[in-house]
């Protein structure tokens, strides 16, 4: 069986750009492969977060994946902290990564430029923790966007140095996974072509948003005044709506309002009153899970526990392997 790994910073809570983009197919992964999922925490020590908000955001997250479907007697869903053996594994794999590959790296330069005054060791060397995360269970597989892609490279020159170093095959050289046709793309509600609550939070519906907020969201997303000749190209925002539509509602919903448009006819004060309905029809489970959980720290306590016991089990053999490969062994 494949072992496949990936993490998510915890950031806030997850919206239906993270569920359509990776959640819904993380779902059906822990049913074929041996997944690791993992909240990373330590990565988002980049931008000092407070502390207070931290362990709060890692718990919303982790209730997020839990409602949206991951199954923790199924899948291994730990907090990247509670795994001492990834920051000694990113310790040893620093010393095969060099300053100009990651002063090269793209996030790096990007995350150098939008936060000059915080250009800190943890954002130069990002690109190895998150080898470490791959590595420390011997990932085959790990899904990436494109944003990441450079990163996943990264971890496996890093494991191909070590093997090469170390004069051994040991390290997996972990490969990109993309879901294909079955990665849906959500656009913002205020016109942008992605989901993302770093842009704007407003143009994100969240998981855990009530329907009274998801409704005024919705209702205010960014539309027009309407076509003006048949069957004419749809400008972004509009395009937006339809998208968000053909990913929650009926195809026969979809239809209806794709004629409106097409003849002229379209009224969105009643496109977007359907389009609230059918998103909280499609979030409802979620969302009353998320309530539950949020009531039950007990429940939350022994995921992430066993989770992190799970866990150690990989990566206590890779760290023993690894420091026996290279010479570090007790006298």
């Amino acid at each position: 069986m494949e072992t496949v790994v990936s993490g998510i910073r915890p950031t806030g809570y997850l919206h239906l750009g993270n569920y359509f983009g990776a959640l819904r197919n993380f779902i059906k992964m822990q049913e074929e492969a041996n997944c690791f999922f993992f909240i990373a925490d330590y990565h988002s020590l980049t931008t000092h977060p407070k502390g207070s908000e931290l362990n709060t955001y890692i718990k919303n997250v982790l209730i997020d994946y839990l409602a949206a479907g991951l199954n923790p007697e199924k899948a291994t869903l730990y907090v990247q902290s509670d795994l001492p053996e990834t920051t000694e594994l990113y310790l040893l794999l620093n010393m095969l990564a060099y300053l100009g590959e990651l002063e090269r790296c793209v996030s790096f330069k990007d995350k150098a430029r939008k936060q000059p005054d915080n250009i800190n060791a943890g954002l130069l060397t990002y690109p190895v923790l998150q080898a470490a995360d791959v590595l420390i269970h011997k990932a085959d597989k790990v899904p990436v966007g494109k944003d990441q892609q450079q990163h996943l490279e990264m971890a496996r020159d890093f494991a191909q140095r070590f093997n090469h170093i170390y004069e051994t095959d040991y390290f997996t050289l972990p490969v990109a996974y993309n879901f294909g046709n079955e990665l849906v793309k959500i656009p913002g509600l205020d016109g942008s072509t992605k989901m993302s609550k770093s842009e704007n939070e407003s143009s994100c519906v969240y998981l855990s948003d009530s329907p009274e907020v998801i409704r005024k969201k919705v209702m205010k997303a960014v539309s027009d005044s309407g076509p003006t000749e048949p069957n004419q190209k749809k400008p972004q925002a509009i395009e937006n709506l339809f998208q968000l539509m053909k990913a929650v509602s009926t195809p026969q919903t979809l239809q209806f309002f794709e004629a409106q448009y097409s003849n002229c006819q379209i009224r969105y004060g009643d496109m977007k009153k359907q389009l609230a309905d059918d998103v909280i029809i499609f979030v409802s489970p979620i969302y009353e899970r998320i309530l539950e959980l949020r009531g039950d720290n007990d429940y939350l306590r022994k995921v992430a526990r066993q989770g992190a016991e799970k866990a150690h089990e990989s990566a206590a053999k890779t760290v023993r392997e690894v420091r026996e490969i290279i010479g570090v062994r007790s006298l």
